[in-house]
């Protein structure tokens, strides 16, 4: 019986499978044969070439980038990618105003983000990034310098432990810290995550990021039936309960509030009864386009006010602790920075203002040249909706063009000796001229990234402040990079840490 059930088997996997491998003999694998790239196995493509997690697929992407160069393809199972590490390239299919949808991976997050900014596309998307953009106009951002201050504070007291110890990760303390102020930012309340990192919200997030990366590398998880009953799925349902179940009562208590006639945000005054100035937050903003007759309703607030905290989390402490680890490399480039600083607050141990972050000229250089070595989004995907013709090639509908950040930032035509850290290169007069597409840490054309000026504040502000209490000191553990869902480094972040003052 056993021996029958085997025979069966042998011969009902090939037919199951054999779809798949007759996609690699379509027209749509005719097409792009012009293009160089490893050769596929039969059912599996090139998955094997792109390893299990995201340490090797940083070293094997940067293995292929060597032997085919800027621009080639790929096979994951089915599936075919384009790879586009080159600015000429990356112009045509990034500026695009038709190809705008996000591949078949950002669908792994729906079930917690719904359909926000995103993970939506169409009609959909572009009357949301309509309706969204004014909300992250400079006058309405200059009123989250506080919550960066308040909770920037709080990570500098955090960081006394550390002072003249061993070599430490600073991106535990980062990470908190850019939680805390997106908590505020986004929903107007703080998690006071700094001071409970065992926190049911704090875990359910790190868990559901987990599990997305980890089934983006395992194509047999991405059908929904198989992934929703494995133990993956289970796991991600159960956080997303604890995401959800925070995210509405938030939401719920705000709108109540909003609406109450005796405590409404509408008639409240620029301070509160404890003199502190009164503050939007993002929900709020929302909550006032809902009132206004917005068309807008109570779950799309929530996946926009979701979509907020995953983006506006880890990518910016990614950044910040990248940021960190390369000054502390570079005393020269941190003295440089210091001094700056002092020549904007001197001896003072006062909060930052918006007009001293438009000062901070050369600190904004060294963000940048981080953001070039380390993007924090290493990798980002699209889903081609229209053909796409090139000299070379015909690229049809429905191919997934990979975008790689990390590689293109590294280009030696557009930045040379391009594993240098060298922060003038954001200089006014060396950025001058160069391919606006060579460097695109935030995405570029119509779907780049809505929140990067808040970014920006946010990290000249953190890193701005740990510069002025301490002086950063290199630690003796390389970083070993890894390609989720932002970059990170798997040993950590690490470095030391003497009082400045």
């Amino acid at each position: 019986m056993l021996l029958l059930a085997l025979q069966a088997a042998a011969l009902l996997v090939p037919l199951l499978l054999l779809p798949y491998y007759l996609m690699f003999m379509t027209r749509r694998a005719r097409l792009i044969q012009p293009l160089p790239g490893p050769k596929p196995l039969p059912f599996l493509g090139n998955v094997l070439e792109f390893g299990r997690n995201g340490t090797e697929i940083m070293t094997q992407l940067a293995r292929l980038g060597q032997k085919y160069g800027y621009f080639y393809r790929a096979w994951f199972g089915p599936f075919l990618y384009i790879v586009v590490a080159h600015p000429k390239e990356a112009e045509v299919f990034i500026t695009s105003n038709v190809n705008i949808t996000k591949s078949l991976n950002y669908k792994f997050l729906q079930p917690w983000l719904g359909l926000g900014l995103l993970t939506s596309t169409g009609h959909k998307w572009k009357s949301h990034r309509k309706l969204l953009t004014p909300t992250f106009h400079f006058k309405i951002l200059e009123e989250f310098v506080d919550v960066f201050n308040f909770h920037g504070n709080v990570m500098i007291q955090k960081l006394k432990t550390e002072v003249n110890g061993p070599e430490f990760d600073v991106h535990k303390y980062i990470t908190l810290c850019t939680l805390d102020s997106i908590c505020e930012a986004a929903m107007g309340v703080s998690m006071h995550v700094q001071d409970n990192k065992n926190n049911n919200y704090v875990k359910a997030l790190k868990n559901v990021g987990d599990i997305v990366m980890r089934r983006s590398v395992r194509p047999w998880l991405f059908p929904n039936f198989i992934f929703n009953n494995s133990e993956y799925g289970k796991q991600q349902r159960a956080s997303i309960q604890i995401l959800h179940d925070t995210s509405n009562e938030i939401i719920a208590n705000r709108k109540k509030e909003f609406y109450s006639k005796e405590n409404g945000y509408a008639n409240k005054s620029q301070e509160n009864e404890f003199g502190q100035k009164f503050r939007l937050a993002f929900l709020d903003l929302l909550l006032q386009y809902q009132r206004d007759g917005g068309n807008l309703t109570d779950e799309e607030i929530r996946e926009e006010v979701d979509t907020f905290m995953f983006e506006g989390h880890d990518t910016v402490s990614s950044g910040l602790g990248f940021c960190l680890w390369l000054l502390a490399k570079h005393p020269q480039c941190q003295e440089r920075a210091y001094e700056e600083l002092y020549g904007i607050f001197g001896d003072s141990n006062r909060d930052t203002t918006v007009q001293d972050l438009q000062e901070m000229k050369y600190l904004e250089c060294v963000i940048k040249e981080t953001l070039r070595l380390y993007p924090s989004v290493a990798i980002f995907l699209r889903e081609l909706d229209e053909d796409v013709k090139l000299d070379t090639c015909l690229i049809l509908a429905g191919t997934t063009i990979a975008f790689l950040p990390y590689f293109m930032h590294r280009h030696p035509d557009y930045f040379p000796e391009p594993e240098k850290f060298d922060p003038d290169r954001f200089s006014p007069d060396r950025a001058q001229g160069r391919n606006p597409y060579a460097y695109i840490p935030f995405s570029a054309g119509p779907r780049n990234c809505i929140g990067q000026r808040f970014a920006m504040m946010e990290m000249k502000s953190l890193v701005s402040k740990v510069l002025r209490y301490y002086k950063l000191l290199p630690g003796t553990t390389e970083l070993v990079l890894c390609s989720e869902l932002v970059l990170r480094s798997v040993t950590g972040i690490n470095i030391k840490l003497e009082n400045r003052k």
